[in-house]
């Protein structure tokens, strides 16, 4: 067995109850904001963790687009696993690691599908590659080759050719609602910060927690 012994004492920063803003919407774009000044890699990239029609977790990689006052969202193949785990289980959590500010932030709650206007905005603006890479992908599918997805995307490119590429039936945002939004920042000694957003009828709740 192989035990790797891989310590990091954290010093950056601090949270103080003193200074926290009274919802996780304006928290979050503060934070955000910070990690796009301090330029974090990827600082939209986020895990989600989903729950499969047999009941077993699963989690990926996913942008961030949108954070908006009810929640975050996310676009993607309307025919991919996580879509699917979505709409049997409408509920989701999604958890964001920036190394360079030794912070972490998860947020919990439903999930939604946006509209389709939203999404077409959305669309819209994407790097054309990409909209013709929604086109061209039967996402989380088996394939033969890479030859066959490549194969697919010069096709819809000749498809499309010279005009618009226009928003696929399969393909959207999805929205999840914050229902519970934890901060963490690192801290020397392991005693770091836990700040949790909780959401009680109409209005927020912040709590401390022990690390």
């Amino acid at each position: 067995m192989k035990v790797w012994e891989l310590r990091q004492t954290y010093r950056k920063s601090g949270l103080s109850e003193d200074n926290l803003p009274d919802t996780p919407y304006r928290m979050l774009t503060q934070w955000m904001e910070q990690a796009i000044q301090a330029e974090v890699t990827e600082p939209n990239a986020m895990s989600l963790a989903t729950v499969k029609p047999d009941d077993t977790p699963d989690v990926r990689m996913v942008l961030l687009k949108e954070i908006e006052t009810e929640g975050v969202t996310f676009y993607t193949n309307y025919h991919s696993q996580k879509a699917k785990d979505l709409d049997n289980r409408p509920h989701a959590a999604c958890c964001f690691w920036w190394q360079e500010l030794e912070r972490q932030i998860r947020i919990r709650g439903p999930v939604e599908r946006i509209s389709r206007e939203l999404s077409a905005a959305y669309f819209a603006n994407r790097p054309r590659l990409s909209q013709i890479g929604a086109w061209a992908s039967v996402q989380s599918q088996v394939i033969g080759s890479r030859e066959v997805l490549e194969l697919a995307a010069a096709d819809q490119e000749k498809r499309y050719e010279d005009r618009e590429v226009p928003l696929p039936d399969h393909w959207g945002g999805f929205r999840i609602h914050f229902r519970q939004v934890e901060f963490w920042q690192g801290r020397p000694g392991r005693m770091h910060d836990r700040i949790l957003y909780r959401r009680e009828d109409d209005h927020w709740s912040i709590q401390r927690l022990s690390p």
